[in-house]
């Protein structure tokens, strides 16, 4: 079976992990809507939110739709999506990684399967 491998891979595997867990304050100032629904909307690097996440919803989610740099080669006014390979892989692995521990146990078996 094929190996994805990558400079700075044995960094990248343990990062998810070496991720410092982070407290989510609440800004009243810019709540809206109904506060019993659950609904958030985090402002801040997203491995630091999903690495705070986890110790409310690890296992509990059964759908995650992400809109992730796909390193396309292109430069945009706010973000630079060209990045060299071992770079992308390096930032995009920890994020999938904590987003794996989000997501139920069934999904997991239904990709495996």
């Amino acid at each position: 079976m094929p190996i994805l491998d990558w400079l700075n891979k044995k960094e990248a595997l343990t990062t998810a992990d070496k991720t410092p867990y982070k407290v989510l304050v609440e800004n009243k100032d810019l709540s809206v809507g109904d506060q019993t629904q659950g609904n958030m909307l985090i402002k801040g690097d997203n491995l630091e939110a999903l690495k705070a996440l986890l110790p409310y919803y690890k296992g509990r989610v059964k759908c995650i739709y992400i809109d992730p740099p796909y390193n396309t080669g292109s430069a945009f006014d706010h973000y630079d999506d060209n990045l060299e390979h071992s770079i992308w892989l390096s930032l995009i692995y920890p994020r999938l990684e904590l987003l794996s521990r989000i997501v139920t146990q069934r999904w997991h078996y239904f990709c495996a399967n």
